[in-house]
């Protein structure tokens, strides 16, 4: 039943069966369906998910209301509005389930009381904290200093096998590109001689 979050969990760090007993004692399971969305703007972040199954994209509107997304969550990865989440704000995201999918929650409350028992798991959710980070930083100066086809490279190396589950204009607007040039931009990988899936339309 928690076989894949506590092989997460074991991947960064070693706790004992019984601080993991008292992780998984505390995770709640959430079912989302296609669409429906998670987190929206202006609520309060009680909160952290694991992604069991299913995909989740994180974005928010700008004043115009045009969508900006700035992650797509897949199998394994934790997703949130961690500002909102930590820092007791109401939150300026909307997360959104682009396929059915089943998630692991945990409490700010329970989280707290699981780093006061168990010091190995504050451990834990900082090195992902500090993977975030770094990942984040990476994909600023990858914006700044990359051409478009270097984006979506490392876009396939974070996110690999992902393209034939995500609309192609989800990673276009991800990638700060029209749908038009990232079409371009595969088809010059695949005229290099690099396999690339194309996607959805």
């Amino acid at each position: 039943m928690y076989s894949k979050i506590i092989t997460h969990v074991e991947k960064y760090v070693t706790p004992t069966s019984h601080a993991l007993k008292a992780f998984t004692s505390v995770l709640q399971p959430l079912e989302l369906k296609k669409k429906e969305n998670l987190i929206h703007p202006g609520t309060y972040i009680q909160h952290e998910f694991f992604v069991e199954s299913g995909c989740l994209i994180a974005y928010y509107l700008d004043k115009k209301g045009h969508k900006h997304i700035i992650q797509f969550a897949i199998e394994d990865w934790w997703v949130g509005d961690f500002d909102a989440f930590y820092n007791k704000i109401p939150s300026k995201l909307y997360i959104e389930a682009i396929e059915d999918a089943k998630l692991w929650s945990i409490s700010f409350n329970d989280l707290e009381q699981l780093y006061h028992d168990h010091p190995i798991f504050e451990r834990y959710f900082r090195i992902l904290v500090t993977r975030g980070f770094i990942s984040q930083r990476k994909r600023v100066l990858s914006t700044l200093q990359e051409n478009a086809k270097e984006r979506y490279l490392d876009f396939c190396k974070t996110y690999p096998n992902i393209e034939s589950r995500v609309p192609n204009y989800h990673i276009a607007n991800y990638l700060g590109l029209s749908p038009e040039s990232l079409s371009r931009i595969r088809k010059t990988l695949t005229e290099e001689g690099l396999n690339i899936d194309v996607g959805q339309p």
